[in-house]
């Protein structure tokens, strides 16, 4: 068993390692990937790793040294619901950018991992909300945060949950559309990670990477500014996903061009020429 000075050092290289794939520098984020233990949350090992071409694959033993790789470990191997790629969320989170004494709003927490780096980035004086739907999950995610002050672990569906208004709503689970909760309970300069996704991205025997995509979006007033972040393989959120809106976003993958967007509205008002995505009652749009 590696001894956990060395193990320190281990999560060091590791967080430099994991936002150099990410292509991020950010001081905050890379303290707070040093300093979780990823083991913490994981349960005991081994550990099931997923490896692409040959599905998952059981750590050699249950030394914590083989959870610090850039790699997805199954949580619920069965469901194929993983605690995610550490470079993916780098992304993410950099862009949601939590700040010291913010309110965070973490949607598909599962055992809590990045809910810890949430944490850790917006500190004492900040809060995170974690919010599981799957009830085994939130339960190891609320004995993961026992006796954390600054972190309340709700079970429930992330779509409807009720959480007090937050200044980043980081949502690790593929809609078909923004639920309205979370735009609703957005702050002033608050940011929603959205990840939005077709039926075909999580289904096949491989991630279809063409089939999802994040993006920011920030409130400013009745507003919502948007960009495109990063392409996405993820496990679909149970409230968040509709067949009609489902259909719209596979034309809007088919189309291409997501990286133009700018804006997202709520409302029918946008012309569709204007639109990446048009649905009813909403749409991304390149202006």
């Amino acid at each position: 068993m590696t001894p956990e000075h060395d193990l320190a050092v281990i999560r060091r290289a590791y967080a430099k390692q994991v936002l150099a794939a990410a292509n991020v520098i950010d001081t905050p984020l890379e303290t707070a990937f040093a300093a979780v233990k990823r083991e913490d949350f994981l349960g005991p090992g081994p550990w099931p790793i997923l490896r692409w071409l040959r599905s998952y694959v059981p750590t050699p033993d249950a030394d914590p040294v083989y959870l610090y790789t850039d790699d997805l470990i199954g949580i619920v191997p069965s469901k194929r619901i993983n605690n995610g790629q550490p470079s993916l969320h780098a992304i993410m989170i950099h862009a949601a950018a939590p700040q010291p004494g913010e309110h965070a709003a973490h949607i598909g927490t599962g055992v809590g991992y990045y809910s810890a780096i949430l944490a850790h980035m917006v500190g004492s004086t900040g809060r995170v909300t974690a919010i599981e739907f799957e009830p085994d999950l939130a339960a190891r995610a609320a004995a993961n945060f026992a006796g954390v002050p600054n972190v309340r672990v709700v079970a429930g569906d992330g779509a409807t949950a009720d959480f007090d208004a937050a200044d980043v709503i980081y949502v690790n689970a593929g809609a078909t559309k923004p639920a309205d909760n979370w735009l609703d309970r957005l702050k002033e300069g608050g940011r929603l990670i959205l990840p939005l996704t077709t039926d075909r991205n999580f289904g096949g025997p491989g991630p279809a990477m063409n089939q999802g995509a994040v993006f920011w979006v920030e409130r400013r007033g009745g507003d919502y500014r948007a960009r495109w972040i990063s392409p996405v393989a993820i496990y679909p959120a149970e409230g968040a996903r509709d067949a009609a809106s489902e259909a719209v976003l596979a034309d809007a993958f088919a189309k291409g061009d997501a990286r133009g967007v700018t804006r997202l509205y709520r409302g029918d008002e946008v012309p569709a020429e204007r639109c990446w995505l048009k649905a009813p009652g909403w749409c991304l749009a390149y202006n």
